[in-house]
């Protein structure tokens, strides 16, 4: 695949997440793909995913836990088999309403025209506090921003 050819699949892709198609992008993933994100034991969204009902899985808890009210890939590279894209992303709690923001870098293995992985760099801290505000926090509804 072109160079062009890989962000258009990436870019298609984050196109079917803000649709909310999440069966048709994992349509683009192999069925043994990786989705490798940081640790958090406060976040429950965090960590690595495998396979494509891991990855289904994810989004599931993602979407549970958090909705996106700004979500903007900015920049996408590709290089031979990868594509690292940068963005920012804002996102609000479901359970107590409070928000925050959060740049990301993706970067998308691929192998066959399809991702074979998927590693995401992202600051857990803001997602910490807003999942778990101090009472403080929380009274005052502030928004928790990077």
């Amino acid at each position: 695949m072109s160079a062009e050819d890989l962000k258009k699949l990436i870019s298609d892709g984050y196109k079917l997440f803000q649709a909310g198609d999440i069966s048709t992008l994992l349509d683009r993933y192999h069925d043994d793909a990786e989705w490798i994100g940081p640790d958090s034991d406060y976040v429950p969204y965090a960590g690595s995913y495998h396979g494509k009902q891991g990855i289904a899985e994810f989004f599931s808890t993602l979407g549970k836990t958090v909705q996106a009210t700004h979500f903007e890939p900015r920049r996408m590279v590709a290089e031979g088999d990868t594509v690292v894209v940068t963005g920012e992303s804002s996102w609000i709690v479901r359970s107590n309403g409070l928000s925050y923001n959060n740049p990301f870098v993706h970067v998308f293995k691929i192998r066959d025209g399809k991702v074979q992985s998927m590693r995401a760099y992202w600051d857990t801290s803001p997602a910490e506090h807003a999942l778990h505000p101090t009472p403080a926090e929380l009274a005052a509804r502030k928004p928790i921003h990077h």
